[in-house]
């Protein structure tokens, strides 16, 4: 399965939310979810489907993919992580969404360096940062408590990066992560918790889902 590559208001109407796959233009009366509130399709917000029951799988299905989505993440990739989740002490939910979390890219879009998660994938896919001063491009990087990311020496020069130094800093950074624009960084003081991230999901569909 590829990447997808279609139009992702799409998916924030199929999922009956808002992803933040567009930025700032979520934030504002331009957003698909607010003019058009009913999953996307030809025949409108009265066809048959939209006004079909919603069963337990669908739910359990509908918030799998929100989750995904939300996160930019691929079935297989998902589903690594759901395994990985099993694995460690605790719930199994709050274990999978710190996962998603740690992720590198979902680290320096929450650091507030890029408008949405696809920017800051793009970002680190581009080898603009380093971790404790080693170039990585892998946006599934997984962080750690400790972690110091920096903007490479070789992109400080470019616009973008001048641009956000002069840029107020975004409320709502979580307070596991401690971003510096000034210098360009960001300390990752320690794992997050589950009452630390704050994601529109319930992710003990997610558990049902692949439990079934």
């Amino acid at each position: 399965m590829a990447r997808h590559t279609g139009p992702v208001c799409r998916l924030c109407r199929r999922e009956g939310d808002k992803l933040f796959l567009k930025g700032a233009r979520c934030l504002t009366a331009k957003c698909p979810v607010e003019k058009r509130g009913y999953i996307p399709g030809q025949h409108g917000p009265n066809s048959k489907a939209r006004r079909a029951k919603t069963s337990d799988y669908s739910l359990q299905l509908r918030e799998k993919q929100k989750v995904r989505r939300l996160y930019g993440v691929l079935e297989a990739q998902f589903q690594r992580y759901f395994r990985e989740a099993l694995k460690k002490r605790g719930v199994t939910g709050a274990q999978l969404m710190i996962l998603l979390e740690r992720r590198l890219d979902n680290v320096v879009y929450r650091a507030g360096f890029a408008s949405s998660r696809p920017a800051a994938r793009q970002l680190v896919s581009h080898a603009h940062f380093t971790v404790n001063g080693h170039p990585v491009d892998v946006p599934s990087y997984l962080v750690k408590g400790g972690d110091k990311i920096a903007v490479r020496d070789t992109s400080r020069p470019l616009t973008y990066w001048k641009t956000l130094v002069e840029e107020k800093e975004a409320p709502g950074t979580p307070q596991w992560i401690s971003p510096d624009r000034q210098n360009l960084s960001i300390i990752v003081q320690a794992l997050p918790t589950r009452e630390q991230i704050e994601a529109p999901v319930r992710e003990q569909l997610v558990v049902e889902y692949y439990s079934r």
